[in-house]
């Protein structure tokens, strides 16, 4: 079973705009503070802060390398919330396997 506290860390990591960016761009390579925070335009500050958010959700990780902190994605990444897409999905499959049943029976009946 999937741990919601996780997957709830997770969709509220994603909800925002300027974090889903910073996954973006650490799709590409490992980057500062510094560098996600330019194109956003927004401060040091303010970029800390979205990612404390993400390695809360262990959807980054961070190291100090001299005087700048270096960010990488992080070893969960999104398998929480894939396996929680998936077992929804085959819920929702099975619910439509039992309607189409039935109307296929009802349909045999009412002709």
């Amino acid at each position: 079973m999937v741990q919601y506290q996780q997957i709830d860390r997770t969709f509220a990591a994603l909800a925002d705009p300027t974090r889903r960016g910073v996954l973006e761009r650490l799709g590409q390579g490992s980057a500062t503070i510094t560098e996600l925070a330019e194109p956003f335009g927004i401060s040091l500050t303010g970029m800390k802060k979205h990612v404390r958010v993400l390695e809360e959700a262990e959807l980054v990780t961070t190291e100090k390398v001299g005087r700048s902190r270096r960010c990488i994605l992080g070893p969960r990444r999104l398998d929480d919330v894939q396996h929680w897409i998936e077992d929804y999905r085959q819920m929702i499959e099975a619910r439509l396997d039992r309607f189409g049943e039935l109307l296929e029976r009802t349909k045999g009946e009412s002709q």
